[in-house]
């Protein structure tokens, strides 16, 4: 596993150091796909970034530095250009070709609710914006520091609240401050003996605060369950006042007001803290792969896995591979990847999928589940690969947005997206998905795999890999994005699973929640951030 060395990534991408090389092998099959290899694309040194200058007005940092201390209030040029945005395509083209236009006046580092407090209501009468900050890894453009009609915007950074407020061992909740990653969650619980279960590919820079904000879903959430299943109870200081919200594991009193924060990206309000469910840290884990003969197939049996094992039988990670991430996956693999492929083939999945599982709990437990999930995937024909792939997905799970940084670096456009569909539309949905890339794209690698599993349907998560146009990248990926982003919706499909609304989504939200529910939205807004300073652009069309 990478050593993580810093609280957030580095500023043009993810981890400098533990990037990958691009296989021969993989280098010459892209080659053949994309009919020539593009010129490289290095990101411009830190010192060329264009960076425009502070426009936070003196007044307002005095304030700031008397509510914070002046240690925590910096207009560093560094600080501001790795506070400039996300960790999007379009947040990485445009930061590696030097343009840190989206980054704040002012980085402010609060320790509490209180300073919290403090700060907006200095935003508000100095008219400053605020875009609450975890750990930089936005794909939907929710970090740019879009002013509105505010003088300022700053970045407000949470790395400070980052402690295990508690722990109820008899409940089995704990209550988290917003600010911690998560390796400092596992550890904090780990040491007292349990564990969240929440692994998002970002693991490693998410903060707690933003899966809570944006509705996350972790690897393991099929077993473990997303974040929003597991939030009992909120801290959010909004401009106006502070919400407190959720008592006991349920409750008839009204509409459930929690979701309302739950997945509120930083537009209404600043989350300081939550409870959530925990388990014990489990005794036993097992991980292996599987093939299925083709997607048909690999659909059935992960719907299978779903409604007749259900939820506590099925395994905690369910991850099927299309045959083109399939494919990839084995020639990024190595020799040992390349002899499980002619193993496949010699079985009649050549053309195969490939699926991850994945069963944490009690040994007997994990037997019993493992056992009853066989006879399900070996009925559908389905072949047990061993526990090789499963602890190389393991090992790995966490890198992809390493390779990435490596394409990047080779002039390629390489970017994911993701929904959600009812079993019944997920087939149609897939395929239209893919023919909608290839045609705004021409030539593409477009791989998707099925997880996320739920009774009525599961997610689809698509990562498109093709040749960047040097001359117009941002429209080359926005034009892609909106015409499967209308794809999607016209087959049933949500405008996002688990990578939240942010900028990228806010256009299409109106199809998915109706006029009616964009009102609500923005009756709530005018409620809590009546002068609109809480992350102006995100969320609310």
């Amino acid at each position: 596993m990478y050593r993580v060395t810093d609280r957030a990534p580095s500023w043009n991408g993810w981890e400098p150091a533990a990037r990958p090389p691009l296989p021969a092998a993989a280098r010459r099959e892209l080659t053949r796909l994309f009919g020539s290899w593009p010129a490289p694309t290095p990101p411009v040194p830190l010192a060329d970034v264009t960076l425009p200058g502070s426009a936070l007005p003196d007044g307002a940092r005095r304030e700031f530095v008397a509510a914070l201390g002046e240690e925590h209030v910096t207009t560093d040029r560094t600080e501001r250009i790795r506070h400039a945005a996300g960790r999007a395509y379009l947040d990485l083209v445009r930061l590696r070709s030097g343009d840190a236009g989206g980054a704040p006046d002012a980085v402010l580092r609060p320790a509490d609710a209180e300073q919290i407090a403090d700060v907006l209501r200095i935003c508000v009468g100095r008219r400053v914006a605020v875009v609450p900050y975890g750990g930089g890894t936005s794909v939907v453009g929710a970090l740019a520091a879009d002013r509105g009609d505010q003088r300022a915007a700053v970045a407000l950074d949470l790395s400070r609240l980052d402690r295990l407020v508690a722990l109820d061992r008899v409940a089995q909740t704990a209550t988290l401050s917003a600010g911690m990653r998560g390796p400092e969650v596992e550890a904090a619980l780990g040491g007292l003996g349990f564990t969240l279960g929440h692994f998002p590919q970002s693991y490693r820079y998410a903060t707690f605060g933003g899966w809570v904000a944006t509705r996350s879903a972790g690897q393991a959430s099929t077993g473990y369950g997303r974040i929003d299943e597991l939030v009992h109870r909120v801290r959010c200081v909004t401009p106006t006042g502070e919400l407190d919200l959720g008592r006991g594991p349920a409750s008839a009193a009204g509409p459930r007001l929690i979701d309302l924060v739950v997945g509120s990206e930083g537009a209404l309000g600043v989350i300081t803290e939550a409870t959530v469910t925990v388990r014990p840290v489990p005794a036993a884990r097992r991980y292996e792969g599987w093939s299925l003969p083709g997607l048909g197939a690999g659909l059935e049996a992960f719907r299978a896995l779903a409604q007749r094992l259900g939820p506590g039988l099925a395994p905690d990670v369910c991850r099927l591979s299309d045959p083109d991430e399939t494919r990839t996956t084995f020639l990024l693999g190595g020799t040992a990847a390349r002899l499980a492929r002619g193993y496949l083939a010699v079985r009649g999945h050549g053309a195969g999928c490939l699926a991850i599982l994945g069963w944490e709990g009690e040994p007997h437990l994990v037997r019993y589940r493992r056992r009853a999930a066989a006879r399900l995937l070996e009925s559908y024909g389905g072949v047990p690969l061993g526990g090789t792939p499963g602890a190389s997905w393991r090992h790995g799970r966490f890198g992809a947005p390493n390779l990435r940084d490596t394409l990047l670096d080779h002039g390629l456009l390489v970017e994911t997206l993701e929904t959600a569909a009812d079993w019944s539309a997920l087939p149609a949905l897939y395929r239209a998905v893919r023919e909608t890339l290839r045609a705004e794209l021409g030539r593409v690698l477009v791989m998707t795999h099925v997880s996320h599993l739920y009774r009525t349907g599961a997610s689809l998560y698509v990562t498109v890999l093709g040749v960047r146009d040097r001359a117009d990248p941002v429209g080359q990926w926005t034009r892609a994005k909106r015409a499967v982003t209308t794809t999607i919706q016209s087959y049933g499909g949500t405008v996002t699973h688990h990578h939240a609304v942010g900028v990228d989504h806010r256009s299409a939200l109106a199809d998915e929640i109706g006029e009616r529910g964009v009102a609500l939205l923005r009756a709530a807004k005018a409620e809590l951030d009546p002068t609109g300073i809480m992350n102006p652009g995100t969320l609310v069309p």
